[in-house]
C-alpha cells in the first residue's frame, strides 16, 4: 500500500505481506532496485513494514523484498509486466495541489 503525505512531501510505502519477516526493503528505479537502498521499519502495533520517501511528482515502479524474496505490492492500484516474467508495482506520485487562489507554476 501506498499514502502520500502531500503536506510533508512524503510517499509512504506500507508492507503487510508478511509480518513475522526479519527484514523487509523496498526497491525501485527511485533507487537502482537496490535491496540495500531502503530497508523498512517494522511497526509493532500492526505487524506492517513502512519506508518514508520524498519522491518528485512522477511514476514509479517498485517491489518489496521480504527476507531475500521479491514481491510486488499487492495493494498496489497498478501493477505493470518487467523484463523478468513477473510483476512490478505503480506508484503515480501527484504534486501536491495549490492551497490560495495565485496562479502556482
Amino acid at each position: 500500500m501506498v499514502t502520500q503525505d502531500i503536506k510533508k512531501g512524503e510517499v509512504v510505502f506500507v508492507c503487510t505481506l508478511n509480518p513475522a519477516a526479519k527484514k523487509v526493503s523496498l526497491v525501485g528505479d527511485f533507487n537502482q532496485w537496490d535491496p540495500d537502498a531502503k530497508r523498512m521499519v517494522k511497526v509493532p502495533k500492526d505487524g506492517s513494514f513502512r519506508a518514508r520517501l520524498a519522491l518528485p511528482p512522477g511514476r514509479y515502479e517498485y517491489k518489496f523484498v521480504v527476507d531475500g524474496a521479491w514481491f510486488n505490492d499487492p495493494d498496489a492500484m497498478e501493477q505493470v509486466c518487467n523484463p523478468f516474467g513477473t510483476c512490478n508495482s505503480v506508484v503515480a506520485v501527484t504534486p501536491p495541489a495549490c492551497c490560495c487562489d495565485c496562479e502556482c507554476e
